[in-house]
């Protein structure tokens, strides 16, 4: 097995790590497809925000696998980081209807499965900016079939920036 991470941005380089506004609608802000000749074991994941939502409003922060794409921005090949510098480029599919983030366009989900939701509120959110990081333990990592597509899917009351970001062994 192979390990590697994507954030719901293009590779820094000489530009830190540009955060992605998640909008009133609901929005994919990064997603990962998996050829069909391999699937993906789920390791983690996490987000944060740059503010929490409004004073009343919320945001529903869902990772969950469909079986449908959404449009995204494309990531190319430098945007899947290898953990250790010596893995082979990940297998992952490459396109704007594939691997990518910052979806124009949901697609019409037909079937999913719903890995971890997470729910913040302006009112309880707190000083600071949201965030959350989750390990999955070994024996409940999710395993994401062949030729589907694993998301973080937002849903937001009032815009807030966002960087989020999924690990997974190939």
């Amino acid at each position: 097995m192979h390990r590697y991470q994507a954030y719901n941005a293009a590779m820094a380089t000489t530009a830190a790590t540009a955060k992605v506004t998640t909008g009133t609608a609901i929005k994919t802000m990064l997603q990962l497809a998996t050829p069909s000749t391999r699937q993906m074991q789920l390791i983690s994941w996490g987000f944060s925000t740059d503010a929490a939502p409004a004073a009343s409003g919320t945001g529903v922060i869902e990772l969950i696998q469909t079986d449908v794409a959404a449009t995204v921005t494309a990531h190319v090949a430098s945007g899947i980081q290898p953990l250790d510098p010596n893995c082979p480029a990940s297998l992952l599919t490459l396109g704007t209807a594939a691997t990518g983030y910052t979806a124009s366009a949901e697609g019409t989900t037909t079937a999913s499965r719903v890995f971890d939701v997470v729910e913040i509120s302006g009112v309880s959110a707190g000083p600071g900016s949201p965030f959350y990081s989750y390990q999955f333990m070994p024996d409940e990592r999710p395993i994401i079939a062949v030729s589907k597509f694993l998301r973080v899917r937002v849903t937001f009351s009032a815009a807030v920036n966002m960087l989020c970001w999924i690990c997974w062994d190939e």
